[in-house]
């Protein structure tokens, strides 16, 4: 968003309610959010802000096959999460964040930079009855603030934010932290340095991938998973 740019929570709250209803994602469905029903109608919706605020397009409204693994792996294995500090970095519809949380951590903080994203995030918050703090600046590449984990669902499908978003990854990892990606097979994961996790098959629609199943795998840095 540009600095000079408008931001009124409360219109980029409306808009969220107007373009979505309350559902569940296929592989969460403990969770509840506000998701679009219909993906052109919101697509077409947004373009106009686009223009005028320099905003990315409304990728908060889905629940795409990371974030839906991360989610259901930490509901699963709360222990990675339980008491510690989070960051759900590119956070979208908060649908991670909320599962940490839900899982037991101490503290999460949701990091977005689109303003409609995070109005998306505080009504899911909202919905789900948890305390979700909210980082809008991009905060790619600075000092770890005490975040014992890192969550990342769905965050390699362009090549210069995903070789940014690595390289600090895995500075954060070697530091400490523990890393945690959800990831389906997008085109600029890299080969080399991850560790498989977990892996599920996420139900996911024809209008947003090029298939009905997902197989998506949950990540840590090589040497620095959760023990």
């Amino acid at each position: 968003m540009s600095s000079d740019a408008p931001h009124d929570p409360g219109r980029e709250e409306d808009f969220v309610r107007a373009n979505t209803a309350i559902g569940h994602a296929p592989l969460v469905p403990e969770i509840a959010l506000h998701l679009a029903s219909e993906v052109t109608p919101l697509w077409h919706a947004t373009e106009a802000s686009m223009a005028k605020m320099q905003l990315p397009p409304p990728y908060w409204a889905f629940a795409w096959p990371g974030g839906q693994a991360l989610a259901r792996h930490l509901l699963d294995h709360p222990a990675l999460v339980a008491g510690k500090t989070v960051l759900d970095i590119g956070a979208g519809s908060g649908l991670t964040a909320i599962a940490a949380m839900k899982a037991g951590a101490a503290r999460v903080t949701a990091a977005e930079i689109d303003v409609f994203a995070v109005a998306a995030i505080g009504l899911n918050a909202a919905l789900n009855d948890v305390a979700i703090e909210v980082e809008s600046a991009d905060i790619i590449g600075s000092a770890n603030r005490n975040w014992d984990v890192i969550l990342v669902g769905d965050m390699c499908y362009e090549r210069p934010l995903a070789e940014r978003l690595l390289a600090w990854l895995a500075t954060l990892a070697a530091r400490g932290a523990m890393v945690l990606m959800g990831d389906p097979g997008r085109a600029y994961l890299p080969p080399t340095g991850l560790a498989e996790i977990a892996r599920y098959s996420v139900p996911t629609s024809l209008d947003l991938e090029d298939r009905t199943i997902r197989e998506t795998r949950i990540l840590g840095f090589a040497g620095t998973g959760p023990g």
